[in-house]
């Protein structure tokens, strides 16, 4: 399957979750198998090349990442909400385009030195792409890249991941 057919399974949903916010949906990309591997081979063709483990953002993040690990034997890490891990490393609270979230690393799930490349859905304003750079970075790993299906560049993510190679198939 052409990666073009494969993200124009995306769907939008206006209102969601809240009024105002346009929620891009990819779980008809996720449904169809042909354009999973479509969207994960794209995305691995970026991915630089000593990169050793994905950090894989909650939620839909995991989906792509654990795709990506398992078929160029990546390590995977779940970056995760509060209260769902039983030993966290760090934790780092971000603004969202509609809210404030956080996320946490599991306690020694990366180790100094590794390389690590950072996996998600979505690129929007850019604070959860930060937050998972920074516990990255906190656990001494060295983040390679930030990879995301979607990228929308009218909310600005990209800049507030200055200085880092941002991998997007898609913008909006």
């Amino acid at each position: 399957m052409k990666l073009d057919r494969a993200l124009g399974l995306m769907r939008e949903v206006p209102d969601f979750p809240r009024p105002g916010v346009v929620f891009r949906d990819l779980t008809p990309v996720f449904a169809d198998p042909d354009a999973l591997r479509a969207v994960v081979d794209a995305l691995q063709d970026e991915v630089h090349p000593d990169t050793q483990v994905v950090a894989a953002v909650e939620s839909r993040g995991f989906l792509i990442g654990a795709a990506l690990g398992y078929g160029w034997r990546y390590g995977v890490v779940p970056l995760r909400k509060p209260g769902k891990l039983p030993a966290v490393a760090h934790r780092v609270s971000y603004d969202l385009e509609y809210g404030t979230a956080t996320l946490e690393l599991p306690a020694g799930a990366i180790t100094p030195g590794q390389q690590v490349v950072v996996v998600d859905d979505v690129l929007a304003t850019g604070g959860t792409a930060a937050a998972a750079c920074t516990l990255v970075e906190r656990a001494g790993g060295v983040v390679t890249g930030v990879s995301v299906v979607l990228e929308i560049p009218a909310l600005g993510g990209r800049d507030r991941l200055a200085g880092r190679s941002v991998n997007a198939l898609t913008c909006a």
